[in-house]
Formats: C-alpha cells, sequence, structure tokens
C-alpha cells in the first residue's frame, strides 16, 4: 500500500509547499486537504493522481491549514467525508451543500472501512482524530497535528494491533523514546522536533515533504 504526501511544508523540486497536510492512501482515500485547494490540486496533477478514484475524504481537525483545500470537494465524484462531530456547525453546512457528499460524524473510535479505522475524536480542547491503517496485525497511525497529544494517539490506536510506523504533523511530541520500537517514522508538517527524530533513528526516520511516496 502507498501513502503519497500531497501537501506540506517542504516540497520536492517539481511540487509546490505550503504550511499544511494532505496525503493520499492507497489512491483512494484522501487525509485531510491542506491550507488552499489550488496548491492541493497542483500537487496532485503532479502525481498524476486520478480523482475520480478518491472515494474517502478523512478530515483530521478544524484548522485551516487541515481543511482550507475542501473546495477540492468540487472536483471529486460521490464521496464520504469523515470529520469529528465536533467541526462547527458552518463548515458541516458547507459540507452537506455538496450533493456529492455523504458527510459521517466521528465520535468514538470505529471502523471506517475494511483497513482504515478511526482513533475517534480526542483531545480536550482542541478535537481531532487520528487514521489508522491495519495491515494484518500491524497499524500505520497518519496524524494531523497530534494536538491530544502523539502518545495518548500511539496508545489508543494500538488497542488494535502492534503499531508499524506513524505518519504525520507530530506537533510538540518531546518523548522521543516512545517511538524505539516502530519500523517506520515519518515526521511531517508540524513536527517541532523533526532533526532529533532523524539523527535519534536514521534507519527508521524518513524526511516529509510534499512528493514524497511512502511505502506502508
Amino acid at each position: 500500500m502507498e501513502l503519497k504526501i500531497i501537501y506540506d511544508n517542504r516540497a520536492k523540486k517539481g511540487f509546490k509547499s505550503g504550511w499544511g497536510f494532505s496525503c493520499l492512501v492507497d489512491e483512494h482515500l484522501l487525509f485531510d486537504v491542506g491550507a488552499d485547494s489550488d496548491t492541493l490540486l497542483f500537487n496532485m496533477r503532479r502525481f498524476d493522481i486520478d480523482l475520480s478514484e478518491i472515494d474517502k475524504v478523512f478530515l483530521s481537525h478544524e484548522h485551516s491549514d487541515h481543511i482550507g483545500g475542501i473546495h477540492i470537494l468540487d472536483m471529486l465524484g460521490d464521496v464520504k467525508v469523515y470529520a469529528p462531530r465536533s467541526f462547527s456547525n458552518r463548515f458541516k453546512r458547507l459540507l452537506t451543500a455538496h450533493s456529492n457528499v455523504d458527510f459521517i460524524e466521528i465520535g468514538e473510535a470505529s471502523q471506517i472501512s475494511g483497513n482504515f479505522y478511526s482513533t475517534g475524536e480526542m483531545g480536550r480542547f482542541i478535537k481531532e482524530q487520528s487514521l489508522i491503517i491495519k495491515k494484518g496485525n500491524k497499524l500505520t497511525i497518519v496524524t494531523g497535528c497530534s494536538h491530544p497529544g502523539l502518545e495518548n494517539i500511539l496508545n489508543k490506536a494500538s488497542k488494535l494491533g502492534e503499531i508499524y510506523g506513524v505518519i504525520g504533523g507530530f506537533h510538540g511530541f518531546s518523548k522521543l523514546e516512545k517511538l524505539r520500537d516502530l519500523h517506520l517514522i515519518v515526521p511531517c508538517h508540524c513536527t517541532a522536533r523533526k532533526r532529533e527524530m532523524l539523527k535519534l533513528y536514521p534507519e527508521k526516520c524518513r524526511e516529509c515533504s510534499a512528493g514524497c511516496r511512502i511505502e506502508i
């Protein structure tokens, strides 16, 4: 299964960068939509992504650098959009105004479909959900900004199996020893300690930028 980084603070040559995050999982699940649809769409075209294959959009939390590109929905076919139930009524109305959108509110941890699960809505002040990708008994976690705390996200996800890797924004996460047993670490977007992670786990840690392809 391949994951493509579509939107990030950094970008490979030929791609555009922007403050935000988005990635495409297995060609059909779009995780977050970055800060603007123009940059998102530009990078999608650079990847030669077939928009007609995207049938799921997973939104981690209601911050503009993760939902600002939501107008990409205008270019998709019928799509299920999964978002925490704490999203504002204004944004929920924006989603349901699209005739092609089947909006699904996420509260508790749940299976979305097949190998995809949500941690459920987590956090006290900033509510956020993370995506769990399950292959056998191995789990890869995709995070938006990890506002509820990356350690808390990993602990909750581990109830489904052994955590193989984690990809996304880790925010101010500092307990780097908690990553020791992982096989894949990809700190993106808002992660404060990227250099330390790369130095501490050089064989497991990968640099993140728009244009990256990651096998999971």
